[in-house]
């Protein structure tokens, strides 16, 4: 990047010693903020790598623009002091406002959720800032240490001016100023036709990323993912937690839950006629009571519980030996009543769940899940071998029994541990469903947790249990989820704030639109283009939105900051333009050229997410360069009847200006502050309209004020002769 940024300065302004001044600030820029990264303890990761190769070309910007304008005024004067200052004064407003709404670009990027996408945000904003106030200070001064005698042939003569004039960048320039005053209604139409594309492209983007495409194909990591999941069960795993959404009750609580079904069981065998039931069932119940005061767990209660009944079923007795036989197995199965994975019925269900997660599929007719795992696998495998190998015993055992001997005969021939995978063995009421992927896209991996949603709807899990996803493949579609949602939120943040610093800027709701035209059409057409050609909508692209907004609108700043000047000079925009498209627009062009090339050099790197920006944010910056210099000269020409009305109006008293500049505000504020004081979207919006509202009201009454109805306005544009018009702006 440095190297390319090297050749195109030496070929825009042919002298080394003026183009190593900008590149001292560039290299500079990259080490301060660098070492201010790492001094404050933050690491090197995929997105805080490509800090240095963002920051070198903006580096440079402002610098091209002070040479470009140094290099047509210094024959004026012959003296560097004279030409450097009438450079500062044109040039310190737009430059100081280009880098700040690029800084607000990258410093939105603090909004979203995900903190090394904060870290690249902010750390960029803080080279940018710093790029900023070394040209304006370091660039000027070193102009000075520059000798006359190295400058002599520098600058704007009658000969290389008429070199310059009939170089291709000129007359392309001139060619198109003409053409988009000539056609100004027409390249309009175009533009709306392409917003309607982009629109309809925007509509056909889809959400997807998967780290391991982040690899080029031919890499070994993607060679081999492709092969072991053609012959596996899936290399990507996801994990769904099953447990019942009660809690168990604990001690001083436990007596009260065993008092209902022992009164039924009870009842039941009294039904039966057995002898000594009432006293037999009593006395456990008494025991219950006791035992709830006393105990410290759950455990403790039930064991000691158990142990009673035994006791008392081998001490009872003849007549009343079948009453405590049957109140020690009431006791039992209430100890083993919440262990639900025990539960034929919850087992079954697994079973049924497993099933149908094999039969899940893609859009495209893939099949997602090649394997699942479970402690329903586990119970059917050992009941299976328990029954001579027998494949009709492939199934969970009828009882609570059966299961519990499966279990026990599990861990009797493998390592007491391995069952934990599946199971708490503790409590056996939360189980762990392992699912195999045969694919890591976020977007499959969402087919599968809407498929499973569905299936929990109709067919509804015994046992009140819940089931909640966990793995990297369900925290990758969280991540995207947040990537998404923060990456809207800083951008329509940062849009508002730039919008609000555009308005400010030229005193004119107006003119701040216009700024903003250039770069939400190249955004939005940019990213209808990924939605033609397929490109998933993954990390990088979602970025590119903030990342290039403060870019883009630079190139407004500058051709709207030299425009007003310029019809202010020569009286109208007619007698403007051609002037216009001469230094101004060469700067410019040598700016597009830049920045858009200085990203290039990201297509070198080994990972497609470096790549991916390279060539995306290469190509908005481009196309916003492109747009602004044919769409806002042909917007000047259609609106410049209201465009250069000037008056002497104060600028509270313009109410248009005043009423967007505060919705501008409060969006602003709105966007940028919800995310931490957490107030609800309803809520903001409510008190953004009410504040709006008021700002609505304060330019109802204070446009009526005789202040600001006193002064006339008068249109500079209609001053097609090029006569003074100081008067009109006094």
């Amino acid at each position: 990047a440095m190297l390319i940024i090297f050749i195109l300065l030496l070929l825009f302004f042919k002298k080394i010693v003026l183009i190593l001044s900008p590149m001292i600030v560039a290299i500079v820029s990259c080490i301060v903020t660098m070492a201010l990264l790492v001094a404050t303890g933050n690491t090197i990761h995929i997105m805080s790598s490509m800090i240095p190769i963002f920051i070198m070309p903006i580096a440079v910007l402002d610098s091209i623009h002070i040479l470009s304008e140094f290099f047509d005024r210094y024959q004026e004067s012959r003296d560097r002091a004279t030409a450097i200052r009438g450079v500062m004064k044109t040039l310190f407003t737009p430059m100081l406002y280009t880098s700040l709404t690029t800084a607000v670009g990258f410093i939105s990027l603090a909004l979203t959720p995900i903190p090394p996408v904060q870290v690249f945000g902010i750390y960029i904003a803080i080279g940018v800032m710093t790029a900023w106030l070394l040209t304006v200070t370091f660039l000027p001064a070193s102009v000075m240490f520059i000798s006359e005698k190295s400058l002599g042939n520098f600058g704007l003569t009658e000969h290389n001016a008429d070199e310059e004039s009939h170089s291709f960048m000129t007359r392309a320039l001139r060619a198109v100023g003409g053409g988009t005053c000539r056609y100004a209604k027409l390249i309009l139409l175009g533009a709306m036709v392409l917003v309607g594309v982009a629109v309809w492209g925007v509509t056909r983007v889809v959400i997807n990323d998967n780290p391991v495409k982040w690899f080029n194909a031919k890499h070994a990591i993607r060679v081999a993912d492709k092969v072991m999941n053609a012959h596996f069960g899936g290399t990507y795993m996801g994990y769904l937690s099953l447990a019942p959404a009660d809690e168990l009750p604990g001690p001083g609580k436990l007596a009260a839950a065993v008092e209902s079904p022992l009164k039924a069981r009870q009842a039941e065998l009294a039904a039966d006629a057995m002898t000594g039931v009432e006293d037999a069932f009593g006395l456990l119940f008494a025991k219950a009571r006791e035992l709830d005061a006393s105990a410290e767990t759950r455990d403790a209660f039930f064991s000691q519980w158990q142990d009673y009944a035994a006791k008392q079923a081998e001490t009872a007795p003849d007549e009343q030996f079948d009453a405590w036989e049957a109140a020690s197995l009431f006791a039992g199965e209430q100890a083993q009543a919440g262990q639900v994975f025990k539960d034929p019925a919850v087992l079954n269900w697994m079973v049924g769940l497993q099933n149908h997660l094999l039969a899940i599929e893609s859009p495209d007719g893939r099949p997602l899940v090649g394997k699942s795992n479970s402690l329903a696998d586990l119970v059917r495998t050992v009941y299976r071998e328990l029954m001579e190998g027998n494949p009709e015993y492939y199934r969970i055992p009828d009882t609570r029994e059966g299961v519990a001997q499966t279990v026990l005969q599990y861990e009797s021939s493998h390592r007491p541990q391995d069952l934990a995978h599946f199971v708490r063995t503790d409590t056996w009421r939360r189980t762990s469903l392992w699912i195999q992927q045969k694919s890591g896209d976020n977007r499959d991996m969402k087919v599968i947790i809407d498929s499973v949603e569905d299936y929990l709807a109709e067919n509804p899990p015994p046992a009140g249990i819940e089931a909640e996803w966990f793995g990297l493949t369900y925290i990758n579609v969280i991540w995207q989820a947040k990537m998404v949602s923060g990456m809207m939120v800083a951008f329509l943040g940062s849009f508002a704030a730039v919008w609000l610093m555009m308005i400010v800027l030229y005193r004119s709701a107006l003119w701040g639109i216009l700024a903003m035209i250039p770069l939400t059409l190249t955004i939005g057409l940019i990213y209808g283009m990924i939605g033609f050609v397929g490109k998933d909508y993954d990390m990088p692209v979602a970025v590119l939105s903030s990342l290039s907004l403060g870019m883009a609108v630079d190139y407004a700043i500058h051709f709207i900051s030299r425009t007003r000047e310029m019809v202010e000079k020569h009286g109208s925009w007619a007698a403007a333009s051609g002037p216009m498209f001469g230094e101004p627009a060469r700067a410019i062009t040598r700016n597009v050229i830049v920045i858009g090339v200085g990203f290039l050099p990201l297509l070198a790197a080994p990972l497609v997410p470096y790549r991916t920006v390279g060539v995306f944010i290469a190509a908005i910056l481009l196309a916003a360069g492109v747009a602004t210099l044919l769409l806002l000269p042909a917007m000047v020409t259609v609106l410049s009847r209201w465009l250069f009305r000037d008056s002497a109006h104060p600028l509270l008293c313009k109410c248009g200006t005043v009423f967007f500049a505060a919705v501008a505000a409060i969006l602003t504020i709105a966007l940028n502050l919800q995310p931490f004081i957490g107030a609800s979207w309803s809520a903001m919006s409510t008190g953004s309209l009410a504040c709006i509202a008021a700002a609505a009201v304060f330019c109802f009454f204070n446009g009526r004020r005789r202040k600001c109805r006193q002064v006339q306005p008068s249109d500079v544009s209609d001053k097609s002769d090029g006569s003074d018009t100081s008067d009109s702006h006094a």
